[in-house]
């Protein structure tokens, strides 16, 4: 397919005698192609240009300054003068690429003086029609992978989710769904649909799925089925919480505690008029389990495109799996490892499962379980300094020295505030036990 792309770009090229690109709707890049029968102008790369080519993809600033000129709803070829104080420096000519009257990429041309004729132009139009059939065609393809990676990381196991595994394969195809793959999560992610598998290298299929508003899958999810402890279960009310959980001036290492923790009843579900929270899954293709530099980059990427509609984004990387038998499995360590890197910022802004230690176990936790009634009065936000305080003992392995120093306090103030701890909870901390439910208390409030 992507031969097919380069050849019809060739051809435009070759057909107006300047240089020609082609990226899809979302500006992302798809082929370029160098007029052979002249000499390499420098000038061409210009700043949007050169990033373009690197990167593979422009800016928002950049696609909006150029979608202000038509180019979405243009039927034919649309002029756009250069802007230098825009990295535009020459003049563009941009041939939509539409199949059946909707557009799904662009064709990018340098205008010049005296510049293509309407004839050239009219039949360059005639080869973007034949890219639009291909990216039409493209587009239903990976429709269709998205669907049935969907349906498995939503299928609530047993038969279901074999004949979701076997409908996956096919899609994919015999060789590619044997081969080494990694499991994405990113979130959240504010469109409810997917990007173009295009411009992540390795991609085998990505779909979205709805979240709650606490960063739990939704009901009827393999993940929130784990998670509420029994098939096709909504996690537990009492673990909701929304995204100003967290306490503020507490410091980064401070648990994330909510003000609805008072009372389990005080927690709801998103508002039905809420805006949808979503996760973006990918799985992508390895080579080497060894060698994770492509789920990282591009969960890098992704996580970079969510924080910038969303403000603040985290993705987690499953451990890699040969075939697709195990996908479930993968997507619920992903989730896992996004959750962790969403609740502590020291392991992310993306975090592999098998480096985020006790979160394995604890995002694992049913959830109405994991919020232990003997720390609630603890986890009060009007508490926060005593909750902070008590987790850096814990994660001092009790040590008063380090954790007096870790928190710039006396170590006579450590011991009155590790005191007040154990009024509140009941636990004495010299038990080893009341030590360990204490600590897993304080690491799964951050969840």
């Amino acid at each position: 397919m992507k031969g097919d792309y380069q050849e019809l770009v060739d051809e435009i090229s070759a057909l107006l005698a300047v240089p020609a690109t082609l990226e899809n709707r979302d500006f992302g890049l798809i082929a370029f192609a160098h007029d052979s029968g002249s000499e390499f102008d420098e000038t061409t790369l210009d700043p949007v240009r050169t990033r373009s080519i690197l990167t593979r993809k422009s800016t928002p600033a950049v696609r909006a300054w150029f979608e202000g000129f038509g180019i979405a709803r243009a039927t034919g070829p649309v002029r756009i003068p250069a802007a230098p104080d825009a990295g535009v420096y020459r003049d563009r000519i941009c041939l939509p690429v539409r199949h059946r009257g909707i557009v799904l990429g662009y064709v990018w041309l340098l205008d010049a003086t005296p510049g293509p004729t309407e004839e050239q132009l009219a039949a360059a139009m005639e080869v973007t029609a034949r890219i639009g059939t291909l990216l039409a065609d493209e587009e239903r393809a990976g429709s269709d992978l998205s669907r049935e990676f969907r349906a498995v990381l939503t299928a609530e196991g047993g038969w279901q989710y074999d004949m979701a595994v076997s409908a996956l394969r096919a899609a994919l195809g015999g060789a590619e769904a044997d081969g080494l793959h990694a499991v994405v999560c990113v979130t959240p992610w504010t469109e409810a649909d997917a990007p173009s598998s295009r411009s992540l290298p390795g991609t085998a299929a990505l779909c979205t799925l709805r979240w709650d508003a606490g960063m739990h899958p939704v009901a009827g999810t393999t993940a929130g089925a784990a998670w509420a402890g029994q098939p096709g279960g909504r996690p537990g009310a009492a673990a909701r919480r929304g995204a100003a959980g967290e306490v503020e001036g507490a410091g980064a290492d401070a648990p994330a505690v909510a003000a609805d923790r008072r009372s389990a009843s005080a927690v709801a579900l998103p508002a039905d008029d809420a805006p949808d929270t979503y996760a973006l899954a990918v799985l992508i293709r390895l080579r080497s389990a060894d060698a994770l530099s492509p789920v990282l980059t591009a969960a890098d990427r992704l996580r970079d495109s969510a924080a910038a509609a969303a403000g603040r984004a985290a993705a987690g990387v499953a451990v890699p799996r040969r075939g697709l038998a195990e996908l479930n499995t993968a997507w619920l360590e992903a989730t896992s490892a996004a959750r962790t890197a969403q609740a502590q910022p020291r392991l992310g802004p993306v975090a592999q499962w098998a480096d985020i230690g006790p979160y394995r176990m604890l995002t694992a936790l049913p959830t109405d379980t994991a919020h232990d009634p003997a720390v609630r009065e603890l986890l009060d936000l009007s508490h926060a300094e005593l909750a902070r305080t008590a987790e850096m003992f814990l994660d001092c392995a009790g040590q008063a020295s380090r954790t007096a120093a870790a928190l710039g306090i006396h170590r006579q103030t450590l011991y009155y505030r590790l005191s007040r701890v154990e009024q509140l909870t009941g636990l004495d901390l010299a038990e080893g036990e009341d030590r360990l439910l204490l600590h897993m208390a304080l690491k799964a409030a951050r969840l």
